[in-house]
């Protein structure tokens, strides 16, 4: 299915010394990422932010159309770059094979030039937007409480949110998408806070027959979808009723297990493997993650041994995101060895096909086998929860007489390299990880 990279952290222009030059930089990075195997990349919010308190990440949603273009809200280009440079790293991107998915912020606004007492309400509020691009011009009818909406879905911090069940805004948000598709040049989109709006303005701009080049573009869609596994399901399950698209969730579950595998020791990989997560019941339409922008500042990073988490949703099923800082900035890529993320992300596009047999599982260990499909043969996948020894266990394959060698590795106390293995005339073989640490072999 590919693997994503989230091109971007909080504050990244700044972290990265790259202020308005975030879309060069990135462009600089694809031919590495493509050699890798990265398949997509998610780019942050691409229009002008309020930039209330100085320069903003986007999630506050000035001028939709504004990607650099207009003197407004105290800069030309946005803190990432101009429209011009964003149109590059796009052609790039597709030039190197790789999808692009827009950050779409359709819950709320920021930043209004005006303020305007809600006849409903009573409330006086920044409402009045007049962007420089003129396009998307909002008023008061346009957000919570309307002549046609008074119930708000959920809100974000203090901003105004849209009401997408006026004609106007609902309209605008489709001819929105369909910009961002048919002469941007985004193949997809991230739903931000799809808490807040309801599920069929998503279906409906997932099922939008876009066209781009004489050719129909279906995009691809996830949704930031915060919640229980419980409740992602049933949301999913509302929003891809009638939807021939069907949109993912970022699995935030799985992402609470693989902390509690890295931070907690001794966690048991029972655990893991049958915890509550999108993964566990529905494979097909989860993006699994190990982290992300929004859990920088929320007391929830992952503080140790990052690589097992990573190993395990790049052994597994569903669309694996990899972090950009933990990728460049932490240098977790470890490019030119079978120990980091550059390693995993090869396996995973070269081996990681079919379904998953779970072959064993314990507290302390866990072996599985990807099954293949097509031209990915599959993968034996071995992670020992122990920190004092290594620790195997003998398995029966599906490959009889076969020798499978060690593709990718990584302990936190023996980088030594697995010994390949040899299976028997039944497909049985004996299976080892170092301490604390995993290791991905395939048939040679």
């Amino acid at each position: 299915m590919g693997v994503m990279m989230q091109a971007f952290h909080w504050d990244c222009p700044r972290v990265d010394q790259k202020e308005f030059q975030w879309w060069n930089f990135v462009n600089t990075k694809l031919p590495e990422l493509a050699k890798a195997g990265f398949t997509a990349l998610w780019l942050p919010p691409i229009h002008k932010a309020a930039n209330l308190t100085g320069p903003s990440m986007g999630y506050d949603p000035y001028d939709y159309y504004d990607l650099g273009e207009f003197d407004q809200k105290g800069t030309l280009p946005t803190w990432f770059g101009t429209r011009t440079e964003l149109a590059a790293l796009i052609a790039n991107a597709h030039q190197n094979q790789m999808n692009v998915i827009a950050d779409i912020v359709i819950n709320h606004c920021s930043g209004a030039d005006a303020q305007e007492t809600n006849p409903i309400s009573g409330q006086t509020r920044w409402t009045k937007f007049t962007p420089k691009s003129g396009r998307f011009p909002r008023n008061w009818e346009c957000f919570h409480p309307n002549l046609y909406e008074s119930w708000d879905e959920m809100t974000f911090g203090d901003m105004p949110d849209l009401s997408h069940r006026s004609p106007y805004v609902y309209a605008e948000i489709l001819k929105f998408t369909r910009w961002l598709i048919e002469e941007i040049g985004f193949d997809g989109f991230r739903f931000d806070f799809a808490k807040g709006y309801g599920a069929n303005t998503i279906t409906a701009i997932q099922e939008y027959r876009y066209m781009r080049d004489g050719r129909v573009i279906t995009p691809y869609g996830v949704a930031e979808y915060w919640d229980s596994a419980t409740n992602t399901l049933n949301w999913e399950r509302e929003v891809n009723f009638s939807n021939s698209n069907p949109v993912d969730a970022f699995d935030f579950p799985l992402r609470d297990l693989l902390k509690n595998l890295c931070d907690q020791y001794g966690f048991g990989l029972q655990s893991l493997v049958n915890g509550d997560s999108i993964l566990k019941a529905q494979p097909r339409y989860t993006v699994t993650f190990v982290e992300n922008h929004d859990l920088r500042d929320a007391g929830r990073p992952i503080a140790n041994d990052k690589l097992l988490a990573y190993s395990y949703i790049l052994t597994h099923e569903g669309f694996p995101c990899v972090f950009w800082k933990d990728y460049f900035n932490y240098n977790l890529a470890l490019e030119g060895t079978a120990n980091g993320l550059a390693a995993l992300v090869s396996a995973h596009e070269k081996y990681a096909g079919g379904s998953t047999s779970v072959l064993y599982l314990a507290d302390d260990l866990y072996v599985m086998q990807r099954n293949g499909y097509g031209t990915q043969p599959g993968l034996i996948y071995i992670l020992n929860n122990r920190g004092d020894r290594w620790n195997g266990a003998w398995v029966n394959t599906q490959w009889k007489h076969a020798e499978l060698a060690p593709v990718a590795w990584w302990s936190k106390k023996d980088m030594a390299p697995p010994i390949a293995q040899q299976t028997d005339a039944s497909g049985r073989a004996q299976f080892f990880a170092a301490p604390r640490g995993f290791a991905i072999y395939t048939v040679k």
